[in-house]
């Protein structure tokens, strides 16, 4: 498997697809650097030389900020809305949704799949002891 910015990514897949697994690019920003480095976003990832893969690292390098360094700087953002004590912090805090959906129905998971309700009534079938 060949690893890009700390992330193996899938032999089998075009090279398109598979730089999605790193967190922060997506299929816009893959062909993008796709075009960027000429590389046919149709060869599979396996069947890159080592040139290109290089010329690839060296790209994602520059101009973008992917996996660690994005997670530590959404956490920042996140903290930081949490220490200035904004609605948006509070509900990040709570881990409810934070644009303004609703929640009285919605959102089981991210309320971790609450159900309140009793149900039907019906008991579970005994197991055989």
């Amino acid at each position: 498997m060949p690893r890009v910015a700390g992330v193996n990514i899938p032999e089998k897949k075009q090279i398109k697809i598979a730089l999605t697994y790193i967190f922060g690019i997506g299929l816009a920003n893959s062909g993008r650097i796709l075009k960027q480095v000429k590389i046919d976003p149709q060869k599979k990832a396996g069947e890159l030389k080592v040139e290109e893969l290089t010329s690839l690292r060296n790209t994602l390098e520059k101009g973008f900020t992917i996996e660690g360094d994005l997670r530590r700087e959404v956490m920042m953002n996140i903290k930081r809305l949490r220490d200035i004590g904004s609605w948006r912090g509070s509900r990040h805090q709570k881990k409810l949704p934070v644009r303004g959906q609703r929640t009285s129905t919605n959102t089981r998971t991210v309320r971790g799949n609450v159900r309140k309700t009793v149900g039907s009534g019906k008991k579970p079938a005994a197991s055989p002891t």
